[in-house]
């Protein structure tokens, strides 16, 4: 495990975990774009769910170039690069089994989200999240959730229109198991104050 947060805390890899998600940032929003031109202002902060998880991350990664942490952005990094990595797979994964077909599309989403909710652990454990980090982080998260499944603006998954409900449900449970994710990782930051990224 050592060795694994030796190649974590390098430099030369952190620069490059920082331009990967600068440019699935930059990617994402780009694939939102067509969703976006159609949701009414008030809503866009809380309708490109991936990209700005990354977004988060990015601000993470930058920090612990400047040898700082931002525990805010870690709180929300975390979160929400677990849940929306693991989200993403999930629904494509439905798409598969309910349509019988994905685009080649789908199983780069199913990669390169996967990769998501894995950094956002690996990562987890150099964040020196407070309780409120996580509060605030929490809220933002299950706001999210509301504007998504009770305003109607989840991303546009073809096929999974008579699903919806059961998505939202297992939406939800997913933020839930997340959040505690955070907090497990806050405990062990109270608890071992010793690990630092740099």
């Amino acid at each position: 495990m050592s060795f694994l947060y030796l190649i974590l805390r390098n430099r030369l890899f952190l620069w490059m975990l920082l331009i990967i998600n600068i440019l699935g940032t930059v990617y994402g929003y780009i694939w939102y774009g067509y969703q976006l031109s159609e949701t009414p202002t008030i809503f866009i902060p809380f309708v490109p769910d991936s990209p700005t998880a990354s977004l988060f991350f990015v601000f993470v990664l930058f920090a612990f170039l400047l040898k700082r942490n931002w525990p805010f952005f870690e709180a929300l990094a975390l979160i929400t690069l677990v849940k929306y990595g693991v989200w993403a797979v999930v629904m494509n994964i439905l798409t598969l089994k309910v349509t019988g077909n994905l685009p080649w599309e789908g199983y780069m989403l199913i990669i390169s989200h996967g990769a998501m909710a894995v950094q956002g652990l690996l990562y987890g454990v150099f964040y020196k999240m407070k309780w409120w980090h996580i509060a605030i982080a929490a809220i933002w998260t299950l706001h999210n959730d509301v504007i998504d499944y009770v305003y109607m603006q989840y991303p546009n998954y073809p096929g999974l229109e008579g699903y919806i409900s059961h998505i939202g449900y297992f939406t939800f449970w997913l933020s839930i198991l997340t959040i505690a994710i955070a907090c497990y990782f806050a405990r062990r930051y109270q608890q071992n104050r010793t690990l630092t990224i740099y």
